[in-house]
């Protein structure tokens, strides 16, 4: 596997998980299932549309999300808005979001600079 697949297999597996939260924060205002792609791609959060579609419906399930049908328009779309308890859920996500950064950069900061001299040269960052 080249380094190239392996870093992105990493980071979808990172950004997996984060398209939930980002998905709940982005519907405190109502929105539809392409306006938060795009939403979502404004801000820098992957998410494909073949995942984030049944996501929706899974978040709705769990009752993080409430929907109604526009039919007003030529096609009618479905809107979504995050519920009380699915704003409650992305405020102890955030908070366990700080959590897991601050714990990442306790590490980083207290590795030994000598052990990571030549892993970091390799990066082009200076020891």
């Amino acid at each position: 596997m080249k380094d190239t697949d392996l870093l992105d297999a990493h980071r979808q597996e990172l950004w997996r998980g984060t398209v939930v939260l980002a998905s709940l924060l982005a519907l405190q205002k109502p929105g539809y299932g392409y306006g938060l792609l795009d939403a979502l791609e404004r801000a820098g959060v992957p998410a494909p549309a073949n995942t984030l579609y049944p996501l929706l419906r899974r978040l709705e399930g769990q009752g993080l999300l409430t929907s109604e049908w526009d039919t007003s328009g030529t096609r009618p779309r479905k809107f979504y808005r995050t519920s009380r308890d699915g704003l409650r859920l992305a405020r102890e996500l955030q908070k366990e979001w700080r959590a897991i950064d601050t714990a990442l950069s306790r590490l980083d900061t207290e590795a030994d600079p000598e052990t990571n001299t030549e892993a970091d040269t390799e990066l082009g960052e200076q020891p």
